[in-house]
């Protein structure tokens, strides 16, 4: 295993998802004191697990038939557009 990639992207995925909807929804499950943690927990790692493998799966079939130079401008451009798209709407 490539550590410097490993960080990388543990670093870049870990400040992406700090105070997002899912972060604001999983601490709000957490605030049901019927609710046991664990179970916060586990689901909550299980979801971003699939939701990663997801991820995964389609920059890998994309990889097949896009060439990576082109799969990153559009990924700028379509960071881009949401940018813009918050902007707009705050």
């Amino acid at each position: 295993m490539d550590w410097k990639i490993f960080l990388t992207i543990f670093i870049a995925v870990f400040i992406a998802e700090l105070g997002d909807k899912t972060q604001l929804a999983t601490m709000l499950f957490a605030t049901d004191k019927e609710v046991n943690k664990y179970t916060v927990f586990l689901a909550a790692s299980a979801a971003l697990v699939v939701s990663s493998a997801i991820g995964v799966l389609a920059g890998s079939v994309f990889s097949e038939y896009i060439n990576e130079k082109y799969l990153h401008y559009i990924a700028g451009v379509g960071f881009i557009l949401i940018g813009l798209f918050t902007l707009y709407k705050a």
